[in-house]
């Protein structure tokens, strides 16, 4: 046999045996992975054996489809006292929280964001308020606190109504149509607010096609974002950047960030002005790029570039997509009970007249209107659902318990519709928020609860009540019977079919 043909062996026989050692470490890889999701199986079944649940698939878990998740948590909400285990894919589970006092305790501490949920949004809005957990957090949130003390807060009212006199006036052009969809108008609405308010931004967003670009890339990141943490196929980063899906969140998170480095980098450009600095210096609130930006040009080492975008993009986001869900939801509760709106209508007439001028005053004066809002928010919380993971064991008032490493979901939407909290919650009923009423202290929580609720609470529920009272003095709200929303659970609470109304004009 030649030398050659003896080679070709050799490599051959090589070839073969490192296949053959390739698929022994694949199948001791399988094999332990297999291990690895047997224990923890049997590990979370031990965890959670005090808390019944429905029956569910030993790999799939409870199958559902995405769009009726809120209406099977309704059905587990009512058989399932406080609380329910969700398997997801046999050795992940998500127990879901729904009654007052736990939600209470779970609040109370400081157990971090649940990062098998949240890390999926980190490209998008990076490690801002809403991501940061610790320390980091805490100095992060003390140094964004003044920018919505009350003083700040005041003369955001005008800009507010400006915007939303903005949406009314192109609505006044609508009104003969037969009905037509709401939520982009309050989308641009909302974010043209923020922008003047937060960002000390001079120009109108709602007539910019590029902030019409930077809603639809909001409105896309919050429907797949969600989708892939319900899908185990894609929580593989480096998969998912080659599916259509992981190439267009890239391409929407660029949209984002192409639209807050604009923000930034205008002001920036302001504050090299020397005239406009001093003008800033003698403040005595800063608003909140402010803030961020003083914090850089005063120790440039307390806050990076990177920490700058993060917490843009986060109240970016959350300043004007919560809100606007917000909105659209009460608007529709208003048009599908003309008797409430009407009083609304007459509390708000009887305090502003024809709507020339809206101040701080008012807000404070207008109880009905605020119920109503309350009742909406109630039925319709814009954050349906946050994430936490356990950082040691707990246990709840009933003496029930769960161990360190547990991933928890607070559905706030479960909480407003529990009956056992709320009878009839499925009624819209605005004396539940009558003043002098006693409810539980974490019953009610459209902006979460603890340390970690939300910052902007107070604006968000000013610029509500601007939206709702300045709209009421234009239009009557009619409701669209062949259009109706319904409620799909994202990052933010969205109608899969939008939001139809008609529009009377009033004068």
């Amino acid at each position: 046999m030649s030398v050659s043909a003896l080679s070709f062996f050799r490599l051959q026989g090589g070839i073969f045996g490192f296949l053959q050692l390739a698929s022994l470490l694949c199948l001791l890889l399988l094999l332990f992975k297999a291990a690895q999701f047997y224990l923890r199986r049997q590990w979370l079944l031990k965890a959670i054996q005090q808390f019944p649940s429905p029956p569910s698939h030993w790999l799939f878990g409870h199958k559902r489809s995405k769009d009726q998740e809120l209406q099977l948590l309704l059905k587990w909400v009512e058989k399932f006292p406080s609380a329910c285990p969700r398997w997801v894919w046999g050795s992940r589970i998500f127990f879901m929280v729904y009654d007052p006092d736990y939600m209470k305790m779970i609040l109370g501490r400081s157990d971090p964001k649940a990062k098998t949920t949240y890390r999926f949004l980190s490209p998008w809005i990076g490690y801002g308020l809403l991501l940061l957990n610790g320390e980091t957090w805490f100095q992060h949130r003390r140094m964004l606190t003044p920018a919505f003390h009350y003083d700040i807060l005041k003369p955001y009212l005008g800009l507010m109504a400006d915007s939303v006199r903005v949406m009314l006036n192109k609505w006044e052009k609508l009104t003969n149509q037969d009905s037509f969809e709401i939520s982009q108008d309050i989308s641009l609405m909302t974010l043209d607010s923020i922008m003047k308010c937060a960002f000390t931004y001079q120009d109108s967003v709602q007539l910019d096609r590029n902030s019409q670009s930077y809603i639809k890339a909001i409105s896309d990141l919050s429907y797949l974002i969600p989708s892939r943490v319900r899908n185990a196929f894609h929580q593989n980063d480096i998969i998912y950047r080659l599916t259509s899906a992981g190439r267009w969140t890239n391409h929407a998170c660029q949209i984002a960030h192409k639209h807050t480095d604009q923000v930034i980098r205008q002001r920036k450009a302001q504050l090299k002005d020397e005239g406009e600095l001093e003008k800033i210096k003698k403040k005595r609130h800063l608003d909140f790029l402010d803030i961020l930006l003083f914090a850089k040009m005063e120790n440039g080492s307390s806050l990076s570039d990177e920490d700058l975008r993060a917490e843009v993009d986060t109240f970016m986001f959350e300043g004007h997509d919560t809100t606007a869900s917000g909105i659209c939801w009460i608007f529709y509760a208003l048009a599908t009970h003309p008797e409430h709106q009407k009083k609304c209508r007459e509390e708000v007439q009887s305090l502003l007249g024809d709507g020339a001028s809206i101040t701080w005053d008012h807000l404070d004066q207008m109880p009905y209107t605020t119920m109503c809002i309350k009742e909406a928010l109630r039925i319709y919380p814009p954050v349906p659902v946050m994430g936490r993971k356990l950082s040691k064991p707990i246990t709840f008032p009933d003496g029930r318990s769960l161990p360190k490493g547990i991933l928890v979901s607070l559905s706030i939407y479960g909480l407003h519709h529990n009956p056992k909290v709320w009878p009839n919650p499925e009624e819209f009923d605005p004396f539940r928020f009558a003043p002098g009423s006693t409810r539980h202290s974490h019953s009610f929580l459209p902006f979460s609860g603890g340390s970690r609720n939300c910052i902007g609470k107070q604006f968000a529920m000013n610029e509500m009540k601007v939206a709702v009272a300045l709209t009421l003095l234009r239009f009557e709200l009619l409701p669209d019977s062949t259009k109706v929303p319904f409620p799909v659970q994202r990052i933010v609470l969205k109608s899969k079919n939008g939001f139809h109304l008609h529009l009377r004009k009033l004068h």
